[in-house]
């Protein structure tokens, strides 16, 4: 849904399970209908479409595609960004770090984002020709040898190859479709610093003369390829996780002439931890409160601030409970990847990074950056108990908070 003339408002329906064709399709016809009729009555209503792999290779058989744009049309439903982090199922299993895989190393994860790029294509409105397609940060950094060259350039050799797909859907549709890369904990991209780096270092580098060559482009005009075609998903959670601020995130990568394409909203839990550290029993009492949220299914990674500003960094929940007791010592604050309810500012002993989302909201109002919004709270199965409720009364609260922020953010209310 519009929010201004030129900003899209919508929710990823990676929070559905669904990893085939005919399941993502249920979801949406039981969620899209009812979610607008909630949201959006009088206004056409935009879904953000969660693809596996698998599902990508569905719609495009037969007539699948166009009778799903048939019936978007008919519901006054419109897609106009793509979730393409997560290749293969994405619930109700463990899925941890093989969110990652395949990375951008390989033809797999290549050949997936072109998938995504033709679905998207013909799945944008006329009047919205410019579309999203969110992915992973490259790889999962305990992976890969970072200072190793061939993985950069593997990676790249695959963007790379999307973005000739990409130039050519422009040339012949005048659509402008981007891949988001999203930096989260623990990616090969993890902050707006590697952001930064990796682009300078490698892509307008690097890319730049495969895009050049493979294309007999000038390289000016190969550069400017790439920075419209490769772009970044802001991750408010994952933003908020690292200690960085909006303003901080967005000016580096402005600076850097690096767009943003998208951004998710969401949210993380945060651990304050003052008068805690020489209580045991206040420990233990947190720690118990937290074992609920070390669940099984996702990563749920964890960097603590010290009372000097220096980070530590745990690579799931459950590793950073283990050592509480030894590593609390100069803690001030844990911030944990697990995605809360956008609407929840405190949630028992602990705080949210709402304020994170409040203030990337306030900065698009202030100095627009991007077009695309996307609320992104994909954990209700595997939340507390206290904390679900009827998943479509949940999502039009998310919606009913993003608008109210943005409505009183607008009028000039302090945020």
């Amino acid at each position: 849904m519009r929010i201004e003339e030129q900003l899209h408002l919508t929710y990823c329906t990676n929070i559905h399970p669904g990893n085939q064709w005919s399941e993502v399709q249920a979801n949406i016809k039981k969620f899209g209908p009812e979610l607008k009729k909630r949201i959006s009555p009088d206004e056409p209503f935009g879904i953000g479409l969660r693809l596996s792999n698998l599902a990508a290779e569905e719609l495009l058989e037969k007539d699948n595609l166009s009778a799903f744009r048939n019936y978007l049309d008919k519901e006054n439903l419109y897609v106009f960004t793509l979730n393409g982090f997560p290749y293969g199922s994405f619930h109700r299993k463990s899925v941890k770090e093989a969110v990652h895989s395949p990375d951008w190393q390989t033809n797999e994860r290549g050949d997936y984002t072109i998938r995504l790029v033709h679905i998207l294509s013909a799945l944008l409105p006329a009047d919205i020709p410019e579309g999203s397609i969110s992915t992973s940060p490259l790889s999962y950094k305990p992976w890969v040898d970072q200072y190793d060259p061939q993985v950069w350039n593997a990676c790249i050799h695959q963007l790379v190859r999307v973005v000739e797909e990409l130039i050519k859907v422009r040339e012949t549709t005048g659509q402008l479709i981007h891949i988001d890369l999203e930096p989260e904990p623990d990616g090969l991209l993890e902050d707006s610093s590697e952001v930064v780096n990796f682009f300078q270092d490698h892509l307008l580098v690097k890319g730049v003369d495969l895009l050049a060559d493979s294309m007999n482009l000038q390289t000016k005009d190969a550069r400017e390829y790439l920075l419209d075609h490769v772009r970044i998903c802001l991750d408010t959670c994952h933003m908020a996780i690292e200690y960085e601020t909006p303003s901080s995130f967005v000016n580096r990568l402005e600076k850097a002439e690096i767009k943003i394409g998208k951004v998710q909203i969401s949210s993380a839990l945060k651990v304050p931890f003052s008068n805690v550290n020489q209580s045991a029993d206040a420990q233990k009492l947190i720690k118990n409160a937290l074992l609920p949220f070390a669940e099984s299914t996702y990563l749920h990674q964890v960097i603590q601030k010290n009372n000097d500003d220096s980070l530590q960094r745990y690579s799931d929940l459950p590793d950073a409970l283990n050592n509480m007791k030894h590593n609390l010592k100069n803690a001030s604050e844990w911030r944990v990847h697990f995605h809360v309810p956008v609407f929840v500012e405190a949630y028992a002993l602990f705080l949210s990074t709402q304020q994170e989302i409040i203030d990337t909201l306030a900065l698009q109002i202030k100095q627009p950056f991007c077009r695309h919004l996307e609320i992104e709270t994909y954990t209700w199965e595997v939340l507390p108990d206290d904390l679900k409720d009827d998943l479509s009364h949940l999502i039009t609260r998310e919606f009913k908070w993003v608008q109210n922020t943005w409505s009183e953010l607008r009028a000039g209310k302090p945020a």
